[in-house]
């Protein structure tokens, strides 16, 4: 019964705030990127609990129980795509749009504003899909609630709690679930490691390949797990939206510094406390409820969690453990909800359908789309098998349909229309093309075409490869494309009317 109570006594504090910010929405921009006002702290707590979602809770720490810290090739990909964003920080929240489809239609046109919108509706409902099914995990794990209806109500939360008040009521909660989520990692790891025996019994009870660099892999599958994180995160949306809220741009890269070294530690405990965690549990006897299996090692870190005294964690920090549980699954669905519901109603509806609508007509509008990409992000949960094949999945269609195009409007001069957009149409073509595939010979035959987490190597690659080759055979676009995300005195939101009125 404690569990379940510190369940809902968390929601309800996260609701609470929700309800309370609110009655400060007073425009789009409060909305869709608070104001433009947020703090360094508060985009650090943010921008932590968006990344770590329940692609790290249950698929990262799902891996890692049974591979090792081989596993840590998948957290090293953000890591290292984190440390190359800080050079990009600053221009960004210069660019003070709304959303990636606006900077892509700055730099290209209008075609590459509408293909990145539905490269990051499909992936981003996904994503959020997956943490509808976590929280039918916990519901199940803290009060024996059937997981299917767990689902159904941690999808009406998530929706709920997105449309109240957008990303001000994000930003907010986001800061007391980054030090949760922080300070259970920090407390359980090492708490667990010394309980169950330290080192010794890790080395008795673990396969040897659980402590090398690739596991009992090799260099191609360690960057089968290390591209898509690493190529999702130099394009997310999500990041790019809490830029352009940032206060200015100062803020915006020093927040990417914390932000960095805060992922590191994290994850790093996150997957540590996975494989300590699982090396007990796996060696108990079948027929106890304690026992997990390798089929099962996603849901270690939640397992962990609620019987927290079996491998010598105090029941507060069994508690503590469920609540940063919590917060990573309703802080990265908020978050992951809130971008595409955007994208569609400032680059669709504002866009191309109604350009004169009504702020207030603009708020109703996206809180509608909240609730239909809820849907959405339900039906599309029950399309995969595991959460790592949604996660690879998504990430590889951010990856390879976005960041090619997104990463060349700021880096590289020489990048035409025709090539970006061409970039975009490949990525997004190719991962749908293989992921549609391995549904249909999964369903028939029982086999792949290509497994998820090597999509990325020929979705990526043509991606890159067609950027370069289009731009290159056509003619080099004038300083009035480029120029505006190289000159610091550029008026870009000037230069975005100037585009619409072509």
């Amino acid at each position: 019964m404690i569990f379940l109570i510190v369940v809902v006594g968390y929601l309800i504090l996260l609701m609470g705030i929700s309800v309370y910010k609110s009655f400060m929405v007073k425009s789009q921009e409060d909305f869709m990127v608070a104001g433009r006002s947020v703090s360094t702290a508060r985009l650090v707590g943010t921008l932590l609990c968006t990344w770590m979602g329940s692609g790290s809770l249950l698929a990262g720490a799902g891996l890692a129980a049974n591979v090792g810290f081989s596993e840590l090739w998948m957290a090293a990909g953000a890591w290292i795509g984190i440390i190359i964003v800080f050079f990009l920080a600053g221009r960004v929240r210069r660019i003070a749009e709304f959303t990636v489809p606006d900077i892509l239609e700055l730099r290209y046109n209008k075609w590459a504003r509408i293909f990145g919108t539905i490269v990051i509706v499909i992936a981003y409902t996904t994503i959020v899909g997956y943490q509808f099914r976590a929280g039918g995990f916990v519901l199940d794990l803290v009060a024996g609630i059937p997981e299917w209806q767990g689902v159904l109500l941690t999808a009406a939360f998530i929706i709920t709690f997105t449309a109240f008040a957008g990303m001000m009521s994000i930003v907010s909660v986001d800061i007391i679930n980054g030090a949760v989520i922080t300070v259970a990692m920090l407390v359980a790891a090492p708490l667990v490691f010394v309980n169950i025996g330290g080192a010794e019994y890790l080395t008795a009870t673990l396969d040897p390949s659980h402590f090398t660099v690739f596991g009992d892999n090799n260099f191609f599958w360690a960057m089968g797990i290390f591209l898509p994180t690493f190529f999702l995160l130099l394009g997310e949306s999500n990041m790019y939206q809490k830029f352009f809220s940032a206060k200015n741009e100062k803020s915006a890269k020093s927040a990417v510094l914390w932000w960095v070294s805060g992922t590191i530690v994290v994850e790093t405990a996150l997957a540590s406390l996975a494989i300590f965690a699982f090396s007990h549990f796996n060696l108990l006897d079948r027929a106890s409820e304690m026992f997990l299996s390798s089929e099962n090692a996603e849901r270690i870190i939640l397992h962990t969690a609620r019987y927290s005294t079996e491998v010598g964690l105090p029941l507060w920090g069994g508690l503590l453990l469920l609540a940063a549980s919590v917060a990573i699954i309703t802080s990265t669905g908020n978050s992951f909800l809130l971008t595409p519901s955007t994208n569609l109603t400032r680059d669709i509806y504002q866009r191309f359908i109604n350009p004169a609508a009504d702020p207030k007509m603009v708020i109703v509008f996206q809180r509608v789309m909240v609730i239909l990409l809820g849907v959405m992000a339900y039906l599309l949960l029950t399309q995969f098998q595991t959460i790592l094949a949604m996660a690879l999945t998504a990430y590889t269609m951010v990856g390879a349909g976005l960041t090619p195009a997104l990463l060349a409007a700021f880096l590289w001069k020489r990048v035409t229309v025709a090539g970006g957009v061409a970039s975009i149409a490949t990525g997004m073509g190719v991962t749908l093309f293989i992921t549609i595939a391995n549904a249909v010979l999964m369903h028939y035959q029982g086999a792949q075409l290509l497994s998820e987490q090597y999509i990325i190597l020929p979705a990526a690659s043509l991606s890159i490869f067609v950027l370069i080759a289009v731009s290159l055979a056509t003619k080099p676009d004038g300083k009035e494309k480029w120029g505006r995300f190289y000159t610091k005195e550029a008026s870009l939101s000037k230069a975005m009317e100037e585009v619409k009125k072509e």
